[in-house]
């Protein structure tokens, strides 16, 4: 099994490369969460795999809630790896991850960080990437899938290839946990109606269902992830984050 959550698109990419390389089931958090239980019995020969987004470098709070609210039954010998996109750098996110793990009685046998196109607007320092860059992001990370794949299919354990950046600590901790506090919230998010087609993507598209109407307005109720996938989706670029006016990214193979 493959639990995969993704904004831009760019983890669910990643994602399917895997179950398509090793032929496992890919199942979207957010779909999971939405059920009453979160329970799962894995085969005796299958892999427990975990792909999502770098969010203000630490795993998104919906990856977090869906592993404390999973039971998994699966063998001792379970393989078991996560992996996350990230725009440079993913700090100390998978220090973090394992301890969400270990607090369900799991091991991470192997972990993955894959460098793709930037996708956050929500920091005044940190910019969508040029077209240019975004093309040899992505070309270096169909590269980088195809190794990860190859390890991930051999079962391949200690194997921890990640981008942590020169100061992971303060990426995560300091950085990220002023984000993940302050940051994580729908209050900022704001439409222009003059552009707003009322075609009702974004409420389809938010994993915690805190969009309603046409034009869009967020519920409020501490639900959003802030994945972004309201904003980038957007065809008119209606939807924005707070005053900033920041571009938006897609993942495009």
């Amino acid at each position: 099994m493959i639990f995969y959550f993704s904004g831009s698109g760019n983890t669910k990419w990643a994602a399917q490369q895997l179950a398509e390389a090793i032929g496992e089931e890919l199942i979207y958090i957010p779909g999971e969460l939405r059920k009453d239980k979160c329970e799962y019995t894995l085969a005796e020969d299958e892999r427990l795999g975990f792909c999502f987004p770098t969010h203000g470098w630490q795993p998104p709070r919906i990856v977090r809630e869906f592993v404390r609210r999973s039971t998994f039954h699966l063998s001792p010998s379970t393989y078991i790896y996560a992996l996350t996109t990230c725009g440079d750098n993913m700090g100390e996110l998978m220090t973090i991850f394992r301890k969400e793990l270990q607090q369900k009685g799991l091991r991470l046998d192997s972990s993955f960080a894959v460098v793709m196109p930037e996708s956050c607007v929500c920091f005044s320092f940190l910019h969508l990437d040029t077209p240019e860059k975004e093309r040899e992001k992505i070309e270096a990370a169909k590269v980088r899938m195809k190794h990860i794949a190859e390890i991930v299919a051999h079962r391949q354990t200690n194997v921890h290839e990640l981008v942590k950046g020169a100061i992971p600590r303060t990426y995560s901790y300091v950085i990220g946990g002023y984000y993940n506090k302050h940051l994580i919230t729908d209050e900022k998010f704001w439409v222009d109606e003059e552009a707003c087609i009322g075609c009702g993507l974004c409420a389809k598209l938010c994993p915690v269902d805190d969009i309603k109407g046409t034009p869009p307005v967020w519920n409020h109720n501490g639900r959003c992830t802030n994945c972004l996938a309201c904003y980038h989706h957007c065809p008119r670029h209606a939807i924005h984050w707070a005053k900033m006016k920041r571009g938006q990214y897609i993942f495009k193979p």
